[in-house]
């Protein structure tokens, strides 16, 4: 990104580019890129959104360190790794994938000029076209078992009238059911609250909310990876 396509007048840009010049300055030897993701890559960020910066170094525990904290009264979230470790990130597939293509397939450099962040979205890429639908529904079962757990316990302590808790619980399995939805149908998302809104779960109550989670479940034993089974399947695929 050139400096002429940034906003200056926008706080969090402004932000932005003042910490890029420092870290340059601190660590130019150390640092290969730097880049934001979340609402200022996607170019709708808002007075409430952080600045969520990324450093690339050429080596492992060089560079700033990680840090959160609000600085000028807008909120950094500011992650350091490795060019090695970051391209090895991308070529992973966890539970939390919808979660976290986002910041592999949507970055905005703010210094770039070996092209990192584009070998980087390469490289997931590359891995997705190569993932095999049982993996992608292995990792959703592993969110069906956190989410119908938390569901269960909620229901359990709604019972007993600890409502507050129950509250916390059910926002926890209404997460990781969107994420089982992101993961069977390659759907990844801008952040938690995006999931649950796409998915329809945001204001799933626990009735709706179990409703959903044996749908998954059917769902999931259909393509092979049934949520229960004897005790020789713990240890399969």
């Amino acid at each position: 990104m050139s400096q002429d396509e940034i906003d200056l007048a926008n706080p969090r840009w402004y932000l932005a580019t003042r910490l890029r010049d420092v870290i340059l300055r601190r660590w130019s030897a150390e640092v290969q890129a730097i880049g934001v993701h979340g609402s200022m890559a996607h170019g709708d960020d808002t007075e409430t959104s952080d600045v969520n910066l990324v450093v690339v170094t050429y080596r492992q525990g060089a560079g700033p360190r990680a840090a959160l904290r609000r600085v000028d009264g807008i909120l950094v979230d500011l992650s350091v790794a490795s060019g090695e470790e970051g391209l090895r990130r991308s070529r992973e597939l966890t539970s939390r994938w919808p979660l976290e293509a986002d910041r592999y397939l949507t970055t905005r450099d703010l210094f770039d000029p070996r092209g990192w962040f584009g070998t980087q979205r390469d490289a997931h890429l590359a891995k997705l076209a190569e993932t095999r639908p049982g993996e992608f529904s292995s990792l959703a079962r592993r969110n069906w078992c956190v989410a119908s757990a938390a569901h269960a316990r909620a229901v359990r302590l709604a019972e007993w009238y600890e409502t507050d808790a129950a509250l916390v619980l059910i926002a926890e399995a209404r997460l990781h059911a969107a994420m089982v939805a992101g993961l069977l149908t390659r759907t990844y998302f801008r952040n938690r609250a995006d999931a649950v809104k796409r998915t329809g779960l945001a204001a799933a109550d626990m009735t709706e909310l179990g409703a959903t989670l044996k749908a998954q479940a059917e769902e999931l034993t259909a393509r092979g990876r049934p949520v229960d089974g004897p005790l020789g399947a713990l240890f399969e695929s």
